[in-house]
């Protein structure tokens, strides 16, 4: 893979797809409406897939693409791959609460390695550049030309005194226990992969994750992290989280700076 090449069009790829999705958003109403598993989708979840899509394949010739509103694309296979959720966060779009993303990554030998996640309704892009490390980019978002970009890098926590993030819609009980298992100053919450970029940001120390979610959720946010120097691994094992599985589905997770003293399940 050509990572410059790759940088460029994930990132102008992500700013295209969030301009279709705040049109839409904008908009005075849109309709909303059932998927097979009762999860939400919206004109703007297809637009942006279409855009996406049309763009990386336009780039990528003969790559797999995995995408989550293509349902045939999920029986794809490929030791390196495109992973895309085209609008993370479909219900903080409907309820129009502005915490949903456009993830885009690249996954190669099991590991996202590049990724873009951008907010369009809060203004916050993050990505990889083409060696690796991570920045959040400031500006006024030309779809070709970047702006100021700030490193990303996570921060050095002291246990005594953790920031956690956790999700707005998917929070319960057993998260909650997991969370008292640790010594936490200050709880925050947030909608779609931005948990991951406030991970990275050095924003939030702890991101733990118990419920389902599927690899496009997670890939983007995941590559991003490690880029600023971050983990993701299982809950259960502690062992790093990897992609490529089975039906594209991930188990439990936490997402953590590595001074994070990891507590037992």
């Amino acid at each position: 893979m050509d990572y410059e090449t790759l940088e460029q069009v994930m990132r102008r790829t992500a700013l295209m797809a969030g301009a279709r999705i705040m049109e839409i958003y904008e908009a005075d109403d849109f309709e909303v409406r059932s998927k097979a598993d009762d999860s939400p989708v919206t004109a703007a979840d297809e637009a942006a897939d279409a855009l996406i899509y049309e763009q990386l394949a336009n780039a990528f010739p003969n790559t797999l693409i995995v995408t989550e509103e293509q349902a045939e694309s999920h029986a794809g296979r490929a030791e390196n791959f495109l992973i895309v959720d085209p609008l993370d966060g479909t219900k903080e779009f409907v309820k129009r609460r502005g915490e949903f993303t456009v993830n885009i990554a690249w996954v190669e030998g099991g590991h996202p390695v590049r990724g873009v996640v951008y907010a369009p309704a809060k203004g916050r892009l993050f990505y990889t550049r083409a060696d690796g490390a991570a920045v959040e980019e400031t500006g006024a978002f030309d779809f070709d030309r970047p702006d100021t970009l700030r490193p990303l890098s996570v921060s050095a926590p002291g246990n005594e005194a953790l920031v956690v993030v956790a999700s707005k819609s998917h929070r319960d009980q057993a998260t909650d226990d997991y969370i008292a298992k640790y010594a936490v100053a200050d709880m925050t919450s947030a909608g779609s992969s931005l948990k991951f970029c406030l991970v990275a940001s050095g924003e939030a120390h702890l991101y733990p994750r118990l419920g389902r979610t599927m690899e496009w959720d997670t890939a983007a946010g995941h590559a991003v992290l490690s880029g600023a120097g971050g983990k993701v691994v299982r809950f259960d094992d502690h062992a790093p989280l990897t992609y490529g599985k089975p039906g594209y589905e991930n188990p439990f997770f936490i997402a953590h700076a590595p001074g994070v003293t990891l507590q037992p399940v």
